[in-house]
């Protein structure tokens, strides 16, 4: 039988994925592929490598897909196998390194000395550059929606090592935005 992949509802693709239609599982994958790998990309740097870690998680997904029982949303359930093959592969090949306890967080970043306003992709930009310690706990906090103690048993740390790792993450960013607004304020002497 020929799926007609374009008709589909959702319902009836995770359906046909069950039966491992693989028409479905290329229009699932066709769906979902392009978040699912900006979501790699913000976990793990180099683009061969966040492709890799798609394209595994997208056998456990279509190997597991039977463990998805409708409730919540889909995409939710994709997202979470997604972020946890990012781990399982930064743990993998030991680019997981967190500081571990040091000191309490101190607060939000102030943005109010900032004069330029700043697009998604230029903050996820500077997300990707933060050390892979402070990207992944900030993806998960800030980004992902993860609480510290969800993190401290994704990584193995605890929750305060989680706090301080997303303070000195935010602490970077504000930096370097800070940073690229006197970079502004300099060009614009300039001219």
């Amino acid at each position: 039988m020929q799926f007609q992949i374009y008709r589909a509802r959702e319902s009836e693709l995770i359906d046909a994925c069950k039966k491992q239609d693989r028409a479905a599982q290329e229009a699932v994958y066709r769906t979902m592929a392009g978040k699912m790998y900006a979501l790699c990309c913000r976990y793990v740097k180099d683009r061969m490598e966040a492709e890799d870690v798609l394209v595994t998680s997208f056998t456990k997904i279509f190997d597991r897909i039977h463990q998805f029982k409708g409730e919540g949303s889909f995409e939710g359930w994709v997202r979470r196998i997604v972020v946890n093959e990012a781990l399982s592969y930064l743990r993998r090949n030991k680019s997981l390194y967190l500081e571990m306890d040091i000191e309490h967080a101190n607060g939000e970043p102030d943005t109010s000395t900032l004069t330029q306003p700043l697009e998604a992709e230029d903050l996820l930009k500077l997300v990707a550059d933060l050390p892979v310690g402070y990207r992944m706990v900030f993806n998960l906090y800030a980004i992902d929606g993860y609480s510290h103690k969800e993190i401290a048993e994704q990584l193995g740390i605890t929750e305060n090592t989680s706090k301080s790792q997303l303070s000195r993450a935010r602490a970077c960013l504000q930096a370097r935005l800070e940073e690229l607004e006197r970079e502004v304020m300099l060009k614009r002497k300039e001219q």
